[in-house]
């Protein structure tokens, strides 16, 4: 892709109302393009540094900033939407537990039923106990796999990221010597 491509392609900011996020592939892609476009610069004479076109590489990094958000926000979402999980499933099991609390009082009242009102009561408990920890171990357990997932993707770019940098930095030449 040659410098009024790469422009052309990451210059325009696309209305955020009419198209959705990109891709981690996409992201990807972006990623290498400014690797390309670094790669693709002229040199300067007598140098190892590079001619790049700033507005277009700073172009191409703000959009790739601006796709990155997305998959944070999913993360913050699902942390809340667990955490809401989880207190709903308390609620759940709090109702239950009370439900069977009340039903265990009422049958103590009846003599003929006392037995069976305690044991049943307590199953209930133990029923609902059970649910609300299996069900708050398996949104933790979804949680975790997908923010280890952001996690990864975060860890590649940013390692790419530092990679390109790396690359821009190692091309810089000495600082010339002052002469006394």
């Amino acid at each position: 892709m040659n410098d009024e491509e790469q422009t052309e392609h990451f210059g325009e900011e696309p209305n955020p109302q009419t198209r959705s996020r990109a891709t981690v592939g996409e992201l990807q892609d972006m990623v290498d393009d400014l690797i390309a476009h670094l790669e693709a610069a002229k040199s300067m004479p007598l140098s190892s540094n590079v001619l790049v076109d700033r507005e277009a590489f700073l172009d191409m990094l703000y959009r790739l900033r601006s796709e990155l958000p997305d998959e944070l926000r999913a993360a913050r979402w699902m942390v809340r939407e667990r955490e809401a999980f989880v207190a709903r499933t308390n609620e759940r099991a709090h109702e239950i537990i009370e439900r069977a609390q009340a039903e265990n009082r009422r049958l103590v009242s009846e003599s003929y039923v006392l037995a069976e009102a305690v044991e049943e009561a307590n199953i209930l408990v133990r029923r609902a106990e059970g649910e609300a920890r299996r069900l708050r171990l398996e949104a933790e357990d979804e949680l975790e796999r997908e923010l280890e997932s952001v996690e990864k993707l975060m860890a590649d770019l940013i390692r790419k990221i530092h990679d390109a940098r790396s690359e821009l930095h190692e091309a810089r030449p000495p600082a010339p010597e002052v002469p006394y």
